[in-house]
């Protein structure tokens, strides 16, 4: 397990590597050819420097990379906000924590997104008012022009699902995430609405393990585990805990959780099911406003 930024360097110096070594070129004359000295491209690689946008798009154009797919998501990982993409959050830079702002790069440049909610609706899910009491509740100290602010920010993320090239999102609920009271009747109300309008998206897929499955390898834990479009190399778990997240990135862990999802989509209600399940939760809910 490793902490997000020393994932996304060892990540990102490792496919540079396999670049080069596509191209041909040893690490001194790829540096020769950058106008660099041989240090830095090895520093690079083995992820002892964090490496900037501009750098990596210069490699990648000394070793005729010309897949934009896999250049945007190289450029991702670097975690700067100059990467484009990247760049509307950068005025929340402050109020971000680097895990988060890390995990928002890699949720922006994902084409997979499988999660495990046990306790509440994912991020990519919740309603304002939702995401409020959510966020209040996790962030007692915090004031509420903070609140607000990464309301904001969930918010704001929430485009990608409706994006040109959005990623897929599956998402397993536990049947807890829409019994549990977050900020009352009305919100609950609003929230499940959301979940059956988003549900009809043709790149989000709901599926509710219901109380009667009974006990459930999720019960570890919910987990996100991103997919990007050039292979398992670049795919990652995270596990979030309560002061930091933890991003696994071995291929035992991969398969691990991949194996852990599969089965939990076994036992869970299939999408249209779920949507049938959860309009009944939410008529229950409307009635009690």
């Amino acid at each position: 397990m490793r902490q997000g930024p020393a994932v996304r360097r060892r990540k990102l110096g490792a496919e540079l590597r396999r670049q080069r070594d596509l191209a041909g070129l040893t690490s001194g004359e790829a540096a020769l050819r950058a106008g660099w000295h041989q240090s830095k491209v090895s520093r690079l690689e083995t992820g002892r420097s964090a490496a900037k946008a501009d750098d990596v798009r210069r490699l990648l154009d000394v070793y005729g990379c010309a897949d934009s797919g896999l250049r945007d998501v190289l450029v991702a990982l670097t975690g700067r906000e100059d990467t484009g993409r990247g760049a509307w959050w950068s005025a929340y830079r402050e109020l971000l924590p680097p895990a988060y702002r890390d995990f928002i790069s890699l949720e922006a440049e994902a084409t997979h997104v499988r999660t495990l909610e046990t306790m509440v609706v994912p991020g990519l899910l919740q309603t304002r008012d939702y995401a409020w009491a959510v966020t209040r509740a996790a962030m007692a100290a915090a004031s509420d022009e903070e609140v607000s602010a990464l309301v904001e920010v969930r918010i704001a993320r929430q485009a990608l699902l409706r994006a040109e090239q959005a990623p897929v999102l599956h998402a397993v609920l536990d049947e807890s995430v829409l019994r549990r009271q977050v900020g009352g009747p009305e919100v609950m109300a609003g929230q499940l609405r959301r979940l059956r309008e988003l549900g009809r998206l043709g790149n989000v897929r709901l599926q509710v393990l219901p109380f009667s499955v009974g006990v459930h390898v999720g019960v570890t834990g919910p987990f996100v585990l991103f997919s990007f479009p050039h292979g398992s190399d670049l795919d990652v778990v995270i596990l979030d805990h309560m002061t930091s997240s933890l991003y696994l990135e071995r291929k035992e862990d991969l398969r691990v959780y991949g194996e852990a999802f599969a089965a939990l989509q076994a036992r869970a209600l299939p999408h249209e099911q779920s949507l049938a399940f959860i309009a009944r939760i939410s008529a229950r809910e409307e009635a009690r406003k």
